[in-house]
């Protein structure tokens, strides 16, 4: 599976609504066993959202693709099937598939042997997909403006500790 190596759950109650919050410790990934020290260079990033692509086309590679969020699940997807490792969820945020239009993911720039775990998140997010009405279609301009920015600022964290070693 995916995920950071070391990470902090924290849950706290406002005004009587439980509140989430992970913090990210350090800028280590693994999957399949082994470690995947994460730096420039050593990921790509995989979006549907033109603002992620307009603010990092120029310093990270990256993959854009104008699709919906079940397309770039499938492009996702098609990337672990080439031997790719999934470094960050699909699903990360508390907005739901299908409710924002745009998501950012990162995978390995090098290529290995097929991530089971990984396709199984991935094929477990598009079945998500499915259990929600779409509403991306719906949006005023300025609802689509701000997840742009949700997705934008959940991937900026990501490449912070991404980026600090």
């Amino acid at each position: 599976m995916a995920r950071l190596t070391r990470c902090d759950y924290q849950g706290k109650r406002q005004k009587g609504r439980l509140t989430h919050m992970i913090v990210f410790k350090t800028s280590f990934f693994y999957g399949k066993g082994e470690m995947v020290h994460m730096n420039r260079g050593k990921y790509i990033v995989v979006t549907n959202n033109p603002l992620v692509w307009e603010k990092l086309h120029t310093t990270r590679e990256m993959i854009y693709k104008e699709t919906t969020f079940e397309g770039l699940l499938v492009e996702l997807r098609d990337r672990i099937h080439q031997g790719h490792m999934l470094l960050t969820h699909p699903l990360s945020g508390s907005v739901k598939p299908n409710e924002t239009p745009y998501k950012s993911v990162l995978i390995s720039k090098d290529k290995g042997a097929v991530s089971a775990d990984g396709l199984a998140i991935v094929e477990n997010a598009i079945a998500a997909c499915h259990k929600f009405q779409d509403r991306t279609g719906k949006y005023e301009k300025r609802a689509i403006e701000d997840f742009q920015l949700i997705d934008w600022t959940l991937l900026e964290s990501g490449l912070a500790s991404a980026d600090a070693m």
